[in-house]
């Protein structure tokens, strides 16, 4: 409880401090790639393709955590400036897959190493041992809020 009785105490609420936590982990890698020209949605839609080839639109937009919209935004200025190539037409069915260009794979290259360099001041004062350990932690976390329960 809050100090007044209601709500939560937010300096030990998990919630809280996991949505801290991401807010200064996304803040410190927009300060990196934004020398790159570079937003976390665009790094993160390039990262999921050179790691899943061919993802169509609603999958990279589910995987940055964005809408399909403001993916097929960022999709038609990542192919306009030669970063990602996508069919004319869809091969099967209404998917576009997309892939990354050469181009595309070197800035992903500068940018890996910059939001790299974040991480690893995040986890500076951890052991291997807690960064296992958290690691573990959080994937069980989500894990808790995803499953779907089979009564």
């Amino acid at each position: 409880m809050g100090q007044d009785g209601a709500g939560i105490n937010l300096e030990t609420s998990l919630g809280y401090l996991l949505k801290e936590a991401s807010s200064v982990l996304r803040t410190a890698m927009e300060e990196v790639l934004r020398p790159l020209g570079m937003t976390v949605t665009h790094y993160s839609c390039l990262e999921l393709l050179a790691q899943r080839p061919g993802l169509s639109n609603s999958e990279l937009a589910r995987g940055a955590f964005v809408t399909r919209q403001s993916m097929n935004v960022l999709l038609q200025a990542l192919e306009r400036d030669g970063y990602v190539t996508r069919p004319a037409q869809a091969p099967v069915g209404k998917v576009l897959p997309t892939r990354l260009t050469p181009k595309g794979r070197r800035n992903l290259e500068k940018a890996t190493a910059a939001v790299r360099s974040v991480e690893l001041r995040m986890l500076a004062g951890l052991t291997d041992s807690e960064q296992a350990e958290a690691l573990r932690i959080l994937k069980a976390m989500i894990h808790g809020l995803t499953r779907i329960d089979q009564c």
